[in-house]
């Protein structure tokens, strides 16, 4: 299988060629300026932002048309592992002893040390693994097994921390505030950080653990992976084989469910599913002698979107040895000839933004100057 290697995409914000009044002026930044690493929420529009700084009610119900979710560039989603696992939050699910944790320690190294997994492109960063039911003897001796001595400066592990609403919070802060290029956060186990009570098991419980790593992982731009079990009642769908309600999954970004026929196999199949990526089936085969697991095959291919004409008249426009175009929008609907109102191209170019940088390499971005708003166009490449 081939994937597309994908890079830290740029934000922008673009809408007519008009100039606005400096007070409601935007800002536009690349991901790795932003504090959030990328994955916050819309940067709004200046009409979004006056509407709601001059709403008489505080309680009034806040809307956004469809032409301003249009006006909007909204930061990408970055892949963690190209096609596989975005910033969000993740359940890692599997009966006990079938492997799981060797994967975390796999997919931990790999992006620590920016590694492809499989076929699989990986975009750089810290991992920390919270391995909760570990200690650090058996860790050494588990990722030497399967790492030899090559070693990695940007792979943290810690097997004690508090709970989730006793002080974890805190704890992550301090970790991705030292650690400006944290990308991925590993709990092992789900159990291990969530608050003991007599509801523990209810739907509203489980759905708020969830909600409340999510809101931590939507805020700081970074990945959580949490392993949690299967259940013992086996079903025709292995995700409702997730062991508590369907509060975990629902709050979730997406999950992994990893099986096996027998206990005692080698083989497993590693189920896939999320709001970012297609449902995906890979089989596995685990390595005894080296602990990692290898992959044989898989069953979804990954989709890749027909071409557009716009975006494919920009990548002639934008080239490395062309590497860069500026002027309004008026300006490129000439040079691309293409029947579309300056307006809609903005528009168009905002929806396409995560397209066009990661398929294509071409930044693209907005500035305002004294003679109205320029679109500029860089072409970057493929970055690691």
């Amino acid at each position: 299988m081939t994937v597309k290697e994908k890079m830290t995409a740029p934000i922008a914000s673009v809408g007519a060629d008009v100039e606005q009044p400096s007070s409601n002026k935007l800002t536009n930044q690349s991901i790795a300026d932003l504090p959030g690493k990328g994955n916050l929420q819309a940067t709004n529009n200046a009409e979004n932002t006056a509407k709601s700084a001059n709403k008489k009610n505080p309680d009034d119900l806040e809307t956004v048309s469809m032409m301003e979710l249009y006006d909007t560039a909204y930061p990408p989603k970055l892949p963690i592992v190209d096609g596989l696992l975005y910033n969000g939050t993740y359940l890692f699910v599997g009966s006990p002893k079938i492997g799981k944790s060797f994967f975390m320690a796999q997919i931990g190294y790999h992006i620590s040390k920016g590694l492809p997994l499989w076929d699989f492109s990986v975009r750089q960063g810290t991992v920390l693994y919270l391995a909760l039911e570990d200690d650090y003897a058996r860790l050494q001796k588990r990722l030497l097994q399967m790492f030899g001595m090559e070693g990695s400066e940007n792979f943290y592990f810690a097997t004690k921390s508090k709970s989730l609403n006793d002080g974890l919070e805190k704890q992550l802060v301090t970790f991705v505030t030292e650690h400006k290029d944290a990308r991925l956060i590993i709990i092992d186990t789900l159990q291990k950080v969530r608050e003991v009570g007599g509801d523990k098991f209810s739907y509203a419980s489980d759905y708020e653990i969830v909600t409340k790593l999510k809101a931590f992982s939507d805020k700081y731009g970074i990945c959580f992976l949490v392993v949690h079990h299967t259940r013992k009642m086996e079903s025709s769908d292995s995700f409702d084989m997730i062991s508590g309600t369907n509060g975990l999954l629902g709050a979730a970004d997406g999950a992994f469910v990893m099986q096996k026929e027998k206990r005692t196999d080698n083989k497993a199949v590693l189920e896939v599913a999320g709001r970012d990526q297609q449902d995906q089936k890979l089989w596995l085969n685990f390595n005894r002698e080296r602990c990692v697991w290898e992959l044989t095959k898989t069953e979804t291919e990954l989709w890749k979107e027909p071409e557009d004409p716009v975006l494919e008249k920009i990548k002639e426009l934008v080239t490395e040895t062309t590497p860069e175009w500026a002027g309004t929008a008026t300006e490129l609907v000439e040079v691309l000839q293409v029947e579309m109102q300056p307006n809609a191209l903005s528009r168009k170019l905002n929806v396409s933004l995560e397209r066009l940088i990661l398929e294509y390499g071409i930044q693209y971005k907005t500035e305002r100057g004294h003679d109205g708003r320029k679109i500029r166009l860089t072409f970057v490449g493929k970055q690691a």
